[in-house]
């Protein structure tokens, strides 16, 4: 039972309409996060036996689609922490600062300077509400390696600072700028080369 806060009128939780009714932006949360249809999934299904577990403890504050949603934002870090420490010593530290400075060099010129600059992406407001840029973006980001993506949404959709990200995956703070950085550059690659063409760019 819960107490509406508007109302003070003790409602009851119905999990049987969770489903029907937060199922479908639950999975679409999730998969914009693992970019896995099968994981979506298993991490919602997750994210409602939870619910259910503990729905005694829903206060009611929030709605139930936020609180639904607050449990499923932390299944996903769950499975992202226990993916990326499933990766070996040698495959975190293939991602080396001196990987890092080779990469630059091919980047910059010797004052700093881009040797070939981003491509114009057009006005980010616009753009970021374009759904076919959405999806180019999507792709962008099943390309990248699965780790590089994991640390991506941590930092970049679930709003975890770099220090939360080390202790989460149990990653040096070298190790996390690291993986950020080639994030970033691999996702920017990716739309320079899918997006950033005229014949690809609507208004």
């Amino acid at each position: 039972m819960r107490t509406d806060p508007r109302t003070t009128t003790v409602t009851e939780v119905d999990p049987a309409r969770w489903l029907e009714e937060y199922g479908d932006a639950l999975f679409r949360y999730a998969l914009s996060r693992l970019h896995d249809t099968s994981h979506a999934e298993d991490m919602v299904q997750e994210t409602l036996i939870a619910a259910l577990q503990s729905r005694n403890r829903y206060s009611g504050l929030a709605s139930e689609r936020t609180w639904l949603t607050g449990i499923l934002k932390h299944k996903i870090i769950d499975f992202i922490r226990k993916q990326v420490r499933e990766l070996t010593v040698d495959d975190i530290n293939a991602l080396s600062d001196a990987a890092t400075e080779n990469e630059l060099d091919r980047l910059f010129d010797a004052r700093g300077y881009w040797i070939r600059p981003p491509g114009d992406w057009g006005n980010p407001d616009k753009v970021l509400h374009n759904h076919q840029f959405l999806d180019t973006f999507e792709i962008c980001m099943e390309n990248l390696k699965p780790a590089l993506a994991h640390i991506f949404v941590l930092k970049e959709l679930s709003g975890l600072t770099n220090e939360e990200i080390c202790n989460t995956l149990n990653i040096t703070a070298t190790n996390c700028g690291v993986m950020l950085y080639r994030a970033r550059m691999g996702l920017r690659r990716c739309l320079d080369a899918r997006w950033c063409q005229d014949d690809n760019r609507k208004p």
